[in-house]
């Protein structure tokens, strides 16, 4: 069988909220129970259970057992993805990859955190050594120093990483489930005089934590259709890589996996950048979304700044961006957050994005982005490209 022999028969996502009332299992119940009423599948019909990691019970050695228990469900399959923010798309392909083995047949991705009710994660080794008791202070200050090297390497230009702050906010602003204090318009201006973080990082490059969860039905094509599924989602290509040049010391931290990974999508898919209908990268900081544009090839290295310039990145533009608004402008729901994006995509695809929708619905780009290590680029890439039903 092939990646494409599967699809993602639909999705479901609770509102980010910045303080909540649900603990990570409600938020759960609550997804899983809108996956089921969107694809028409009954509980039992689900054999097998992925989830991402959580904030919330971080280090926990039984997280996915524990949320089967919760959600009442037996399961043939049950796993986690831990790849940080790339754990969600991730694990799209590691369901078709159990389906394929005979492991199970349909496989619920669940993808729940609530960090602002209780955040237990902890930075083991030398993290707690070397870097927070000198003032790192976690991604933030990771991002800066990426920042400044991509700064030296190719300079900077604010204005242009601006727009892609204002893009997503515009975005947010026509997505009910983005985070009501997110909600608001903002300028490049407001993006140039917002409060400095960690140089060059400012507070309208950062996500803000909060609360949320997003939900997937991976299955075979001729299960979803038995079922009596419309509309379904294709993935047509992926890729993944984690350490990229691991045996090296010195590295470029401005190049990030999603080069190799980007190349394994696009070859799979049998696509171009070009062909790209919507895009929705893993955006904890802005500048990722720049470095990501490069890697992935829509622009030569260094050239990312000028890419912004000259393309309109709104839903209705030449290369929509994050039409959900991204994590940046809807929230970071914790470790749940990289499914925020997936979800987005998916909705376009399925053409029930509303006021927002993209006109080209041929296919959508989805990324992932896994830890920061310190003087590297981040640990995990993933890239995923996928399509309507034919």
């Amino acid at each position: 069988m092939t990646l494409r022999d599967h699809v993602i028969a639909g999705f479901a996502e609770t509102k980010i909220v910045r303080h909540g009332e649900q603990d990570v299992f409600s938020l759960a119940g609550e997804v899983f129970d809108g996956l089921l009423r969107s694809t028409g599948f009954e509980k039992n019909d689900v054999d097998g259970l992925i989830v991402t990691p959580s904030l919330t019970a971080a280090g926990h050695p039984f997280w996915a057992q524990t949320v089967a228990d919760y959600l009442g469900l037996q399961v043939d399959f049950c796993d986690q993805t831990q790849l940080g923010g790339c754990s969600a798309v991730a694990s799209v392909v590691r369901a078709a990859a159990a389906i394929d083995a005979g492991l199970c047949s349909t496989v619920a991705l669940i993808n729940a955190d609530a960090p602002t009710l209780e955040d237990r994660y902890r930075n083991y080794s030398w993290y707690e050594e070397w870097l927070d008791p000198y003032g790192v202070m976690g991604p933030p200050g990771l991002f800066g120093f990426l920042s400044k090297r991509y700064e030296h390497q190719y300079g900077l230009d604010f204005e242009a990483l601006g727009k892609l702050a204002v893009t997503q906010r515009d975005h947010a602003l026509l997505n009910d489930n983005a985070c009501e204090v997110l909600r608001k318009p903002i300028t490049v201006e407001d993006y140039l005089t917002s409060r400095m973080i960690s140089d060059p990082i400012r507070l309208l490059d950062c996500v803000m934590p909060a609360d949320g969860a997003n939900g997937f039905i991976v299955t075979r094509e001729s299960t979803a259709r038995q079922h009596g599924v419309a509309r379904y989602a294709v993935p047509l290509g992926y890729g993944e890589v984690t350490n990229i040049e691991a045996s090296r010391s010195l590295v470029d931290i401005t190049e990030s996996g999603h080069r190799i990974a980007g190349e394994r999508a696009f070859t799979a898919a049998g696509l171009r950048p070009k062909d790209i209908g919507s895009f929705h990268p893993y955006d904890d900081f802005i500048i990722a979304i720049m470095i990501q544009l490069e890697m992935l090839g829509f622009c030569p290295p260094g050239q990312g700044a000028s890419f912004i310039r000259e393309t309109d990145f709104r839903f209705d533009g030449d290369l929509p961006l994050n039409t959900g608004g991204g994590q940046i402008s809807a929230g970071q729901a914790g470790l749940a957050g990289g499914g925020t994006n997936l979800a987005e995509a998916v909705r376009q695809l399925l053409g029930e994005a509303g006021e927002r929708q993209v006109r080209n619905t041929s296919s959508a780009l989805v990324t992932g982005i896994g830890w920061l290590p310190y003087g590297r680029n981040w640990s995990s890439s993933v890239a995923l490209i996928l399509a309507p039903q034919s």
